[in-house]
């Protein structure tokens, strides 16, 4: 079986290199094409010398594919004393760790953020704020924050093509901060989100004006509180899965979510995934990983 990279991937040509030269066939083909497709979309993350000697090492011999591919799961991370951030993340699950930004101190997300984007990754920070962001900027000039979502965003060495096939939709206009968490998450992991506002079940009209967007998509967010029916509904409207988020938008009895959470749980249309409270971050991430399976080998 041949295996050839697209140019400008070194780690990648050296390994798979080795492994055409070396290994049949009937052996390799089971995990080659996920594991030259993570390599490759992640490459730039690679490039430390421990993992050029590694992969030197494959090509003479001296360890085996099974060795290397323990050793590149399990390192490295950088020590930061308050945090170790894993900088190998994305060669495991596909992107880089993402910080929540909420419980730690500005100084704190500072480091963090020049750490990651120093070795070329896309940096998310979510539910921080403007007092963060002014550190972060100082070292980190590249990074940007969105009010909305009160999240702090490097796009990184090279960001990714956008792959069409996210939709992010909205019940309300309150649900909007969640939502667009969500999308900076999902475009961030490189999906290209079309967002569809406000189209809650009190005019269901507004929903199907909207119907010929909607079933264009190959996953949806659905961003609603209240009682959070608009996840069963498009469940009922679509073949593709959808990524229920209940918010905390509602009044009293709403119990800041549950009333919502509990609602998508329930809900009578099959294909309905549901995330924490106020959780657009977790949708997006899912949303993306569902848009990108076929270009990981995954059918």
């Amino acid at each position: 079986m041949k295996l050839s990279p697209k140019p400008g991937v070194p780690g990648l040509t050296v390994l798979l290199g080795h492994l055409d030269r070396q290994i049949p066939s009937c052996c390799i083909e089971p995990f080659a094409g996920r594991f030259a497709a993570k390599l490759e979309f992640w490459d730039r993350s690679m490039r430390s010398s421990d993992i050029r000697q590694h992969l030197l090492d494959l090509r003479d011999g001296k360890q085996s594919v099974d060795g290397v591919l323990q050793v590149l799961r399990d390192m490295p991370y950088q020590d930061l004393e308050f945090a170790k951030v894993d900088h190998h993340r994305p060669l495991r699950t596909g992107f880089p760790e993402v910080v929540l930004g909420h419980g730690k101190s500005p100084e704190q997300v500072s480091v963090i953020v020049a750490a990651l984007s120093g070795h070329g990754h896309p940096v998310l920070v979510t539910r921080t704020n403007p007092e963060s962001y002014q550190l972060v900027v100082k070292q980190t000039p590249d990074a940007t924050y969105n009010q909305l979502a009160r999240a702090i965003v490097v796009a990184g060495a090279a960001p990714l093509e956008q792959r069409e096939g996210v939709l992010v939709l909205t019940a309300g206009t309150a649900d909007l901060p969640v939502a667009e968490e969500a999308m900076i998450t999902a475009q961030l992991m490189g999906s290209k989100v079309v967002r569809v506002n406000d189209v809650g079940v009190a005019g269901l009209h507004r929903l199907l004006d909207s119907l010929p967007t909607i079933q264009r998509a190959k996953v949806i967010v659905a961003v609603a509180g209240m009682e959070a029916a608009i996840a069963g509904v498009l469940a009922g409207l679509v073949s593709v899965p959808v990524i229920a988020v209940p918010t905390s938008v509602g009044y009293g009895a709403s119990f800041e979510g549950l009333a919502a959470l509990l609602g998508m749980l329930n809900s009578c249309a099959p294909g309905v995934a549901t995330v924490n409270i106020d959780n657009g971050f977790g949708a997006g991430y899912l949303a993306a990983q569902i848009n990108r399976m076929d270009q990981l080998g995954i059918d």
